[in-house]
């Protein structure tokens, strides 16, 4: 029975069902799991309060000013709108310059046309930033909190005997992040630059710099035989890791 319980705690269901992310026959089972097994109601009640916590740690907050911004957008568009009408009676008494003024009016209803459609793409895109951004939480919400996570811990060679870092994998979930907690000092023409090699492919994760919140994680991509390196490259990052350079290494 004990290892039923172990194997139910070690899948994703209790995550999949605090996000609601769970089917009718998988609630009912993780319901059921609750109530039936003191150590699941347990680790359930934790999940809560962790998600609580890190929901409200990580919230994601519009721009400053961007609902005030689409409001008078709409009410430029309504006072257009209303000059249009105006100037269309007008244009009907005026008819000998009924064609110039057509023409004119066709240029500010495309303009306004063009405007709103601008504004409509920043809003999808702001909309798609969040969704991913709602999404990377979620992620590092399961890799911190699923018992089935894996834990590394990362130190620099001789050339960074300071760096630390600790990388979690989870198996299940097919989720990798690591977490750089310290670097050590470079000169301003260098750059700490991390890579993944998965699968055979390299991949370039970017530029990592010491952060003032030492809880952020960065995604790895998973792989069945993953290989990351952190190197020292010219500033702003390189296309190619420096072999020579590297300062750290592990494999997940």
């Amino acid at each position: 029975m004990k290892e039923k319980i172990q194997q139910f705690l070690e899948s994703d269901l209790l995550e999949q069902y605090l996000l609601e992310t769970t089917g009718p026959e998988e609630s009912a089972r993780v319901e059921r799991y609750i109530a039936m097994y003191p150590e699941v109601r347990d680790s359930y009640l934790e999940l809560q309060e962790n998600l609580e916590a890190y929901a409200k740690l990580h919230a994601v907050r519009a721009p400053e000013g961007l609902r005030e911004r689409i409001l008078q957008r709409v009410r430029n568009e309504r006072a257009g709108r209303r000059r249009f009408m105006r100037y269309a009676v007008a244009a009907s008494i005026a008819a000998l310059f009924f064609a110039g003024a057509s023409f004119w009016f066709y240029n500010q209803n495309q303009n306004l046309q063009v405007e709103n459609d601008l504004v409509n793409n920043k809003i999808r895109v702001l909309e798609a930033d969040m969704k991913e951004q709602l999404e990377d939480v979620r992620n590092q919400f399961i890799v911190l909190n699923n018992p089935g996570t894996r834990k590394f811990m990362v130190n620099g060679n001789q050339k960074a005997r300071e760096l630390k870092a600790i990388a979690y994998v989870n198996p299940v979930k097919k989720l990798s992040y690591i977490n750089v907690r310290k670097l050590p000092n470079l000169p301003e023409d260098k750059d700490y630059q991390m890579w993944a090699e998965v699968n055979g492919e390299m991949v370039n994760l970017g530029v990592i710099r010491n952060y003032e919140d030492k809880d952020k994680l960065m995604a790895l991509p998973y792989g069945e035989k993953g290989l990351s390196y952190i190197t020292i490259e010219p500033k702003g990052g390189n296309t190619t890791p420096s072999v020579q350079n590297i300062v750290a290494d592990f494999s997940y």
